[in-house]
């Protein structure tokens, strides 16, 4: 892009808010994006969905001059309300991002200075867009807040990324979007890290900023979301547009073969099984997590939390966004040190303990995280990634390794070109496989999973649910799977654990929870996902 200033149309009254046509972004010698058209009329909700990998994030971020180091973007029309945006400069452009178009990407945690609170990165979205006094600034940030249903708006405004439930994040991003009072918003996974309920409420509100005027373009894999709130739905495959309709139309009968393989996937009714009999292999007691707040005083986030999980069960564990899902997982895996409370492993302590005494077993314990470009050194290809986790950290040479190396990516369905890959240049749903594999890697008995297929299409998803299962049945692991999607839940668990503001408010098996919930918070939760 280049500093010339920006070509002014004046919008006619058919002339769509975003257009684009012949949309090509490569990397060296590759295309991915491959002659894209897209259109979104003011109002208006285009769903773009496809499996990881096709394009959807990447010709996103293109739309602000995000598609990333070394991408080469052209088109033939890429127009915002008659605004050529690719004459546009960098300065122009970061008034554009930010002003007339507001961003929210995938991963929260990695868009979230971590250092700043959530008050702190509004004020400065609001400072750089809006003519506004410091004063005002400060009420027009817990507006914002409010207005995307973060509870305790002053609370939060004081606390930084990390100390937020992935769903809080991903609200805060939102409310950073719409600090600058744009015309189109592009949403990126926007309910990746939402429940039920909050998914409901984030769509509600898109559709309520749609029927003010504001272009909406929803990347999702959430076919569920998809249907609630677009329009129209667009099918990218391959970096090219395979299907646009209507969305009941394209969603009830596909016309093109990646349309039907992303329905297909859609998850499978609640798991009905017999109780697994197992030794316990997991165990905690009476948790209690507290944490400091940068204004003083402390906030709780798990009060008495008691569960256990026996060899080859699945337990899976919901709950409202910011009920205490990831801090427990956090426990669990000797993260952080609970405040009160212990957890056994294999019937002996495992925390709190001194890292020393653990480090042997921790190998035993795998890990899944939300964020998984989080949990990757930048530095670091996939193969020197899984040369690590298989050589127990003696190795991050992938030469040494690179037939295990390669039937770790095949075993969770990534080619053997991915090992020179660096994880940021990996779609999110590469990247939780990435991840996922290197889990895998140390041959554990319990896989924590903190929203393990939360970044995930469909299709994908599906072959990672099978992935677990089967590994599940093959080697006797047990999980612990923490999401915010009840239908994935649901499928894969034997027995289901409902938080609520940090304490275990009730443990069921699977059919017995989802068709006959005895607490409130449970049965809040299932009204969200019906509805």
């Amino acid at each position: 892009m280049n500093d010339e200033r920006p070509v002014q149309a004046r919008p006619g009254a058919d002339e769509p808010l975003l257009d684009v046509r012949g949309l090509r972004i490569g990397f060296g010698g590759s295309e991915i994006v491959r002659g894209l058209d897209l259109r979104i009329a003011r109002g208006e909700c285009l769903g773009l969905i496809g499996s990881s990998g096709s394009g959807k994030s990447l010709t996103a971020r293109s739309l602000i001059g995000l598609a990333g180091p070394g991408a080469r973007v052209d088109a033939e029309r890429m127009r915002l309300a008659g605004t050529d945006l690719l004459g546009l400069g960098e300065r122009r452009l970061r008034e554009v991002r930010g002003g007339r178009i507001g961003l929210v990407l995938q991963d929260a945690l990695v868009s979230l200075d971590p250092a700043r609170t959530i008050g702190v990165e509004l004020d400065a979205t609001l400072r750089r867009h809006t003519g506004l006094g410091r004063e005002e600034r400060a009420r027009r940030a817990v507006e914002l807040l409010e207005l995307v249903g973060l509870p305790d708006p002053g609370l939060r405004m004081r606390q930084r990324a990390d100390q937020l439930s992935g769903g809080q994040r991903q609200r805060a991003l939102i409310a950073i979007a719409l600090a600058g009072d744009p015309e189109l918003i592009v949403a990126d996974e926007p309910t990746t890290a939402l429940d039920a309920v909050a998914r409901r409420e984030l769509l509600a509100l898109l559709r309520r900023l749609a029927d003010t005027g504001i272009g909406v373009l929803f990347v999702s894999h959430d076919l569920v979301s998809v249907r609630v709130l677009c329009d129209r739905v667009a099918v990218i495959d391959e970096g090219r547009i395979v299907e646009t309709a209507e969305t009941a139309a394209l969603l009830d009968a596909p016309a093109s073969a990646a349309g039907r393989a992303l329905v297909a996937a859609l998850p499978r009714p609640p798991r009905e099984t017999a109780p697994v009999e197992g030794p316990v292999v997991l165990r905690a007691e009476a948790l209690e997590q507290r944490y400091r707040l940068p204004a003083g005083g402390e906030f709780t986030a798990l009060r008495g939390a008691s569960l256990e999980v026996r060899r080859g069960e699945t337990l899976g564990v919901v709950g409202a966004s910011g009920s205490g899902k990831s801090t427990l997982a956090r426990i669990l895996l000797a993260l952080d040190p609970p405040a009160a409370g212990r957890v056994e492993f294999e019937g002996e302590p495992w925390a709190p303990l001194p890292e020393r005494r653990r480090r042997p077993r921790r190998r035993r314990l795998g890990m899944v995280a939300q964020d998984p470009l989080s949990t990757f050194d930048p530095r670091l290809r996939v193969g020197q990634i899984l040369a690590d986790a298989l050589s127990g950290g003696r190795t991050r040479r992938p030469q040494r390794l690179r037939e295990r190396i390669r039937a770790a990516l095949d075993e969770v369905g990534l080619p053997p070109e991915h090992i020179s890959a660096l994880p940021l240049r990996l779609s999110g749903g590469e990247r939780q496989r990435v991840a996922i594999a290197r889990a895998l890697a140390g041959a554990p008995h319990v896989l924590v999973c903190d929203e393990a297929v939360s970044a995930l299409d469909a299709t994908v998803r599906r072959q990672i649910l099978d992935l677990i299962a089967r590994v599940r049945a093959e080697r006797g692991l047990a999980c612990v799977f923490i999401s915010h999607d009840l239908d994935v839940v649901g499928e894969i668990s034997d027995r289901v654990a409902v938080v609520d503001r940090g304490e275990v408010v009730e443990i069921a098996s699977t059919r017995t929870l989802f068709t006959n919930p005895r607490h409130p918070a449970s049965r809040t939760l299932l009204i969200g996902r019906d509805t």
